[in-house]
């Protein structure tokens, strides 16, 4: 399964290496397609591919790192 998705990063975790600890954490592959990143916000356009069930899982593992999760329609990102 290969899901597309924005994330929203606040002030208190676009310091963290987060997209690095979810490689770490589950076995799924990223790509990040777009990023802005700025002192108090960071906006990233992320593929998470894996198995489905993990792929799930790593979606609701970066909530709890409190991430904003957002899907993105394909056409948006496509290529």
């Amino acid at each position: 399964m290969k899901l597309r998705v924005y994330l929203t990063f606040s002030a208190t975790n676009v310091r963290e290496p987060i997209i690095w600890k979810l490689a770490k954490e589950f076995d799924v592959i990223t790509n990040i397609r777009t990023a802005e990143v700025k002192e108090e916000m960071g906006l990233v356009g992320l593929e998470i591919e894996g198995a489905a069930e993990v792929v799930e899982a790593s979606v609701k593992w970066l909530q709890a790192q409190g991430v904003h999760v957002e899907p993105i329609e394909q056409s948006v990102m496509a290529g």
